[in-house]
C-alpha cells in the first residue's frame, strides 16, 4: 500500500480527469504522456501534475488538437493552448451599439445576498449586473438549465480538492462559460493553481465586498472611443482573438503600402495580450493594490481588443488573411 495522498493510481487518475482508462495506458505507452511512479507489486502511481495534464489532454484533443502533438507538452503550454481553443469558440459581439446587462451566475445563496451589499453595489456603480441564476451548491450545477450562458461565473465553496476542481472543469466545458471567479476557505496548493492555469480567478475569503466588485470590473470593457461606435461601458472585454503564431506571422509580412502597420499593430496586441494576463495574475495573487490591478487588467484588455479591430481594418485594407 501507498500513503502518499498526492499520488493517485490510474483509476482515481480517470474519474478525475474524465480520460478512460485504456486511453490513459495508450497515451502513456505509445506516446510517453506520463512517467508515473511504480510500487513494488507494480501498481502506477500519478501524482497530482498527471492529473491536470490528463484533463488538459482531453479537453485539446476533444477540441481537434493531435495527441501526438501535445502529449509531451508541460501543463503552463497546454493551458495556453486551451486558452486559445476556447478564445476562438467564446467569441462574442461585444463592440456593438449600446450595452446590455451583464449576466452573473452565483453559486452558494450567500453570496446571492452578499452581492446585494452596499459597498458592492457601490464598486460596480454605473454597471448594470443582473443575477441570472442562482444554485445552491456545486453538485446541484451538474443538472442545472442556464436561462441563458452567464457572462460571470461566481462560486463560493468552503473547499478547495481535486474533485471541486474536475467538477468545476466539466460544469465550464458544457456551458462554454468565460469568466469564473471562485471564493474558497481553505484549499489544496496544487489545484488553486491548476485552476489559475485553467484561466480562473481564485481568492481566498474573507474577501470584502468592495475587493469582490473589483474582480468583477476587471473583466469589463473599458469605453474609450464611445464616440466612434465602440461599445458602451459593462460589456464583456472578449476573448483573446488571435494567437502568437498568427500575430508573428502577420508582422513578418512586408508591405509598401501601410509601411509597417501590419508588424507595429500585430507586436502591440501581443505585449498588450501579456501585460493583460500579468495583470490578472497580480489581481490572483495579491490582496494588496487589487483595486488598482483590476483598473490595469480592465484597460489593458480593453486596449487589447481595440486593437484586434484595428488589426482586422488593416488586414482587410492589405489583403492579408487573419486566421484566429
Amino acid at each position: 500500500m501507498y500513503a502518499n495522498p498526492t499520488l493517485h493510481r490510474i483509476g482515481a487518475v480517470s474519474s478525475l480527469s474524465g480520460v478512460p482508462v485504456p486511453t490513459l495506458r495508450v497515451w502513456e505507452s505509445r506516446y510517453t504522456a506520463f512517467r508515473p511512479e511504480k510500487t513494488s507489486g507494480s501498481h502506477r502511481l500519478y501524482n497530482e501534475d498527471d492529473v491536470l495534464r490528463a484533463t488538459l489532454l482531453r479537453q485539446l484533443t476533444e477540441a481537434g488538437h493531435a495527441i501526438s502533438t501535445v502529449a509531451n507538452l508541460e501543463a503552463s503550454k497546454l493551458s495556453a493552448l486551451l486558452h486559445q481553443q476556447r478564445s476562438s469558440t467564446l467569441k462574442r459581439a461585444v463592440m456593438g451599439s449600446g450595452a446590455r446587462p451583464v449576466s452573473l451566475a452565483v453559486m452558494g445563496v450567500p453570496l446571492a445576498t452578499r452581492i446585494q451589499s452596499v459597498k458592492f453595489l457601490e464598486g460596480l456603480s454605473g454597471i448594470d449586473v443582473r443575477v441570472s441564476d442562482t444554485l445552491k451548491a456545486l453538485e446541484e450545477a451538474s443538472g442545472h438549465v442556464f436561462s441563458s450562458t452567464p457572462d460571470i461565473l461566481l462560486v463560493r465553496v468552503n473547499s478547495l480538492h481535486m474533485a471541486t476542481q474536475a467538477a468545476l472543469w466539466r460544469l465550464l466545458e458544457r456551458h462554454r462559460i468565460a469568466h469564473v471567479i471562485v471564493l474558497y476557505s481553505f484549499g489544496q496548493e496544487k489545484v488553486i493553481e491548476a485552476m489559475k492555469l485553467a484561466g480562473m480567478i481564485v481568492r481566498r475569503e474573507p474577501l470584502p465586498d468592495a475587493e469582490l466588485a473589483d474582480l468583477i470590473r476587471s473583466l469589463l470593457l473599458i469605453d474609450t472611443r464611445q464616440s466612434l461606435g465602440y461599445a458602451q461601458p459593462g460589456a464583456m472585454i472578449p476573448p483573446r482573438k488571435y494567437s502568437e503564431q498568427t500575430l508573428a506571422r502577420v508582422a513578418g509580412i512586408s508591405t509598401n503600402v501601410l509601411c509597417e502597420c501590419p508588424k507595429h499593430v500585430a507586436e502591440l496586441i501581443s505585449q498588450l495580450a501579456s501585460f493583460e494576463q500579468y495583470s490578472q495574475e497580480c489581481l490572483n495573487n495579491s490582496v494588496e493594490d487589487a483595486h488598482l490591478h483590476a483598473q490595469l487588467s480592465a484597460i489593458s484588455g480593453s486596449a487589447r481588443a481595440l486593437f484586434e479591430r484595428a488589426l482586422e481594418m488593416v488586414a482587410q485594407h492589405e489583403g492579408i488573411a487573419l486566421e484566429p
